[in-house]
């Protein structure tokens, strides 16, 4: 879902920057060095399970776990993701260095409002209920990164409007997939380290 240089208007690029810089400002603020670890494995986990990626007719598409990534970073998402993406953008040219922070804003906020609202329901001792909350986190994290990616492409020309429609059409089993893989992984994260899920 990264958005390529040269696609988007400057206000869409300049907005998306000045936000992704404020919340990752406040992701560095409530880092610390108990946390740093588990921020650098998650945020090579996010650049690792990018680049594989699952042909789809005449393209492809590939896990996000940017809902993965909210939940057990919060607010920390932010830096994370904006350092898997910028090696991403440099190594292997997805997206770009213009287009960093609208990327980063697009895969980083889903993942904020996704650990606000799942949260304490994931916590719970209800099996099921974590259940549910982990796979709709990993369903909702795909969803809602296609839904801004859609937002910037429309922002920028109203003509993308059909491009907007696919990308969302397309990421359809991706969103299913992640829901369960993100439902397993936090179910046996809860069942064997669940201080990790604070």
């Amino acid at each position: 879902m990264h958005i390529a240089e040269g696609v988007l208007s400057p206000p869409v690029l300049l907005g998306s920057a000045v936000a992704t810089g404020i919340f990752t400002a406040v992701g560095i603020k409530k880092m610390s060095e108990r946390t740093m670890p588990k921020v650098a494995l998650l945020s090579s986990t996010f650049f690792v399970a990018s680049l594989i990626h699952i042909p789809l007719g005449p393209s492809s598409v590939h896990l996000v776990l940017n809902g993965l990534v909210g939940i057990l970073l919060g607010w920390q998402a932010f830096p994370a993701l904006l350092i898997a993406l910028f090696l991403q953008a440099i190594l292997f040219q997805f997206g770009g260095l213009t287009t960093l922070g609208v990327n980063t804003l697009n895969m980083g906020l889903p993942a904020i409002f996704l650990y606000l609202l799942f949260k304490n329901l994931i916590k719970r001792k209800n099996e099921i209920l974590t259940l549910i909350s982990s796979f709709l986190v990993g369903f909702l994290g795909v969803f809602l990164s296609g839904l801004m990616v859609a937002l910037s492409l429309i922002f920028t020309k109203e003509y993308f409007l059909n491009t907007a429609k696919l990308i969302i059409f397309t990421h359809l089993p991706v969103m299913i997939m992640e829901g369960i893989i993100t439902m397993f992984i936090i179910y046996f994260i809860k069942k064997i380290k669940k201080e990790l899920l604070e």
